[in-house]
């Protein structure tokens, strides 16, 4: 065994709602604690996956994706040949830190962030260097910049950040980028930037034809709504993409999750209705926190990061209640995944609004 995998903490997945909701003896379990998408998915997804011929269930999917490739590479601009698909971005991760991390090299992150980065990164053999963020928990560049060090080869940037949803300008990441150096790996995952206002200036798409040692990474879990069927991607350098693609298993996404990924891709319309909902419902938590005095994160993805002064009782609380928040991120604090709007349709109906 790795010296480096001994004394592994794994990451912690959700436990399945219907065996949780058994558990815990409750009509109704409602799940804020995995920033999946409520919305579900669009129905051109199902059509699509009714329509898919079974008769190909014995045959190797497209290794090369090449429809979806061909669609993710018109709406965002990159070439065909730039783009890498993963089983959801966790095998992206896993894939872009066995390639460019080596015993002994540092891991540079803004932190709180999502902990599968150092998880890798100790996988690897490599240290994690955390930055704090600032008070209003957005990246202190300058610190990240002050920082870097010969052992530095990746630096994560989550842009929306998980868990704190703060969001970074494009001009302030690429002045960043301008000061690491050219064999220093920048990572910048856009997993949650669908959900953010103005997207389209704020994402880093066009950087890796500019810095060969940039990449950007995207996921279909979130705003698209498919978690289930794990498939996300990245963008690279044209130079790296083809030692990535030697990296990637051959047949990673299985057929159905190309045709999923093809039809959501496909219907805009959905999900610029999520966008649009979830941006109205995260208004009204943010709303609500503020006029009732929390210290939260200004959020532009699809949770809220807040602080509580009793955060495991309360989360303890929703959970004996049907809800299920985050906890264990940063202490006294608590990331709430943006819901539906409620209906109250009973007297005496309450919301977790009522219970924060």
């Amino acid at each position: 065994m790795k010296a480096s995998v001994k004394n592994l903490k794994p990451y912690v997945p959700e436990q399945p709602l219907a065996s949780l909701q058994r558990e815990l003896g409750l009509p109704k379990l409602v799940r804020l604690s995995a920033n999946e998408n409520p919305y579900g998915s669009s129905p051109q997804v199902k059509a699509a996956i009714q329509a898919w011929d079974f008769d190909q269930a014995n045959r190797y999917p497209d290794a090369d994706a090449r429809a979806l490739r061909s669609a993710v590479a018109a709406k965002e601009g990159v070439g065909p040949e730039q783009l890498v698909f993963s089983v959801g971005l966790d095998e992206m991760i896993v894939m872009v830190s066995r390639t460019f991390l080596a015993p002994g090299d540092a891991v540079l992150v803004s932190g709180p962030t999502f902990s599968e980065y150092g998880l890798h990164a100790q996988i690897e053999g490599a240290s994690l260097v955390t930055v704090p963020t600032l008070a209003n928990d957005h990246v202190d560049f300058q610190a990240m910049a002050a920082a870097l060090t010969p052992q530095v080869k990746m630096v994560w940037l989550c842009n929306p950040n998980n868990p704190t949803g703060t969001v970074e300008s494009l001009a302030d990441i690429e002045a960043f980028i301008q000061q690491v150096p050219t064999d220093t790996m920048v990572m910048i995952d856009e997993a949650y930037l669908d959900f953010a206002p103005n997207a389209a200036a704020l994402t880093a798409m066009q950087l890796p034809t500019r810095y060969a040692n940039v990449v950007v990474m995207r996921t279909f879990s979130k705003a698209y709504g498919l978690a289930n069927f794990r498939i996300g991607y990245a963008v690279f350098a044209p130079k790296l993409a083809p030692t990535m693609q030697a990296v990637r298993l051959p047949y990673n996404v299985n057929s159905l999750t190309q045709v999923a990924a093809l039809a959501a891709l496909n219907d805009q319309q959905f999900l610029q209705t999520t966008v649009s909902q979830n941006a109205q419902q995260r208004a009204n938590w943010l709303a609500y926190l503020a006029k009732n005095g929390y210290q939260f994160d200004d959020s532009a993805a699809n949770f809220i990061f807040f602080a509580h002064p009793r955060a495991a009782e309360l989360a303890e609380y929703l959970r004996q209640h049907g809800y299920l928040i985050r906890t264990g991120l940063r202490p006294g604090w608590l990331r709430l995944t943006v819901g539906t709007a409620v209906k109250r349709n009973q007297p005496g109906d309450t919301t977790i609004n009522d219970r924060v």
